[in-house]
């Protein structure tokens, strides 16, 4: 069976003088190594060739990003002055989530992406859950070393019953936690997995989706190779491309 050919968003971002389309060189690992899939760079083009890639890929990964979705994209107040967007970004792949559902596509979100496909089937965000009064910190100390920053950082409790309850095969798990924003409110389509002991969500499934489709608010790619749950992770959204590719070939 042949491997799949796996999507994954850039950001745009300003590098010196230019603007080049960029993506962590820990997904592109992830998808090599775990999902045993094939990664294809998707610059932000907006919905341009959007029905072109849809019919190319077996499956997305939306990553992981230091930017944030627009607040406009969900209707929030205004972010504080600063904040990092990328409207470039924001137009590729919030129309690609749902194009890819209706396509049936394997799709899995990350950090951002999680954001992403909570916005794009229209929940909203809370833009810092640190201000909100009896929420955990979930930022990282970007004074450590790499390793410390994506160390386990607090207890997820799994949903009995669900994709992440049955992949771990236990109801807890310890993850890292490297975000601000996070789920206000769920997106109607979208069903929890997993929260933490604050009671915010970390990870949720697509109700009704034909694949895997599947997001977390953690950073599963990290060392990916090392750790047993992650690499079950990536290799259930693998399995999900390479059944799709075999559809695809007939």
């Amino acid at each position: 069976m042949r491997k799949p050919i796996i999507g994954i968003p850039a950001d745009r971002r300003l590098l010196g003088s230019h603007w080049f389309h960029c993506v962590g060189e820990k997904y592109i690992n992830a998808v090599v190594q775990a999902a045993d899939g094939v990664p294809v760079l998707i610059p932000a083009l907006g919905e341009r060739h959007l029905r072109e890639w849809l019919a190319s890929f077996d499956g997305i990964l939306f990553t992981g990003s230091p930017s944030n979705v627009e607040p406009r994209r969900y209707l929030g107040p205004q972010s504080a002055p600063g904040t990092w967007h990328d409207p470039e970004r924001d137009a590729t792949t919030l129309p690609m989530i749902n194009g890819a559902l209706d396509a049936g596509l394997p799709i899995f979100g990350i950090c951002r992406g999680f954001q992403e496909i909570n916005v794009a089937l229209g929940g909203t965000l809370t833009q810092k859950l640190q201000d909100v009064p009896g929420n955990l910190d979930h930022r990282e100390d970007k004074e450590q070393p790499l390793d410390e920053q994506y160390g386990p950082a607090h207890e997820i409790a799994l949903v009995e019953g669900g994709l992440l309850h049955r992949i771990a095969g236990g109801r807890s798990l310890r993850v890292n936690s490297l975000h601000s924003q996070g789920v206000e409110r769920l997106a109607p389509r979208l069903v929890a997995e997993a929260t933490a002991s604050d009671g915010v969500i970390e990870a949720f499934r697509i109700d009704g989706a034909k694949t895997f489709a599947l997001a977390v608010q953690w950073h599963p790619e990290w060392k990916v190779m090392e750790n047993p749950f992650s690499r079950a992770l990536f290799a259930a959204f693998g399995q999900a491309g390479r059944e799709h590719a075999k559809r695809r070939a007939r």
